[in-house]
C-alpha cells in the first residue's frame, strides 16, 4: 500500500471547528470497548478490523475525519479508505489529545 495521508487534523482543530458549530463527518475505527468508554457526539463507529465490510455505511461525498485512540489506526483507516476514493483526514494523536465532552451512551 503506497497511499499517503495528505490531510491532517489535531484534535484541537476538531474541536474548535464542532465548538464554532460545524457539522463534521466523523469515523471513529476504536474497538467496542473502547467507543462504549466514550466517543464523539455525532461520531460514525465502525471498528478498523469491520471497515472494508462496512464502506457503504460511509458517505463517499462527504470528506471523513477519521479517528481512533492515539492516531495509528486511524491512518491506517485513511489509507484504506483513500485507495477507494473516499476524502480523509486523519485525526492525528486521536482521542488521547481530546481535552472536550465525549459521551459513552
Amino acid at each position: 500500500m503506497g497511499f499517503q495521508v495528505g490531510k491532517e487534523m489535531s484534535p484541537q482543530e476538531v474541536e474548535k471547528r464542532l465548538g464554532l458549530g460545524e457539522r463534521l463527518y466523523m469515523l471513529d475505527v476504536r474497538e467496542p470497548a473502547e467507543w462504549a468508554a466514550g466517543h464523539l457526539v455525532g461520531a460514525i463507529h465502525i471498528p478498523l478490523g469491520q471497515l472494508i465490510e462496512r464502506l457503504d455505511e460511509l458517505d463517499a461525498a462527504r470528506e471523513v475525519i477519521v479517528m481512533c485512540r492515539g492516531g495509528g489506526r486511524s491512518g491506517l483507516a485513511c489509507e484504506l479508505l483513500g485507495e477507494r476514493g473516499f476524502s480523509i483526514v486523519n485525526m492525528t494523536g486521536g482521542l488521547l489529545g481530546w481535552t472536550g465532552e465525549m459521551t459513552g451512551e
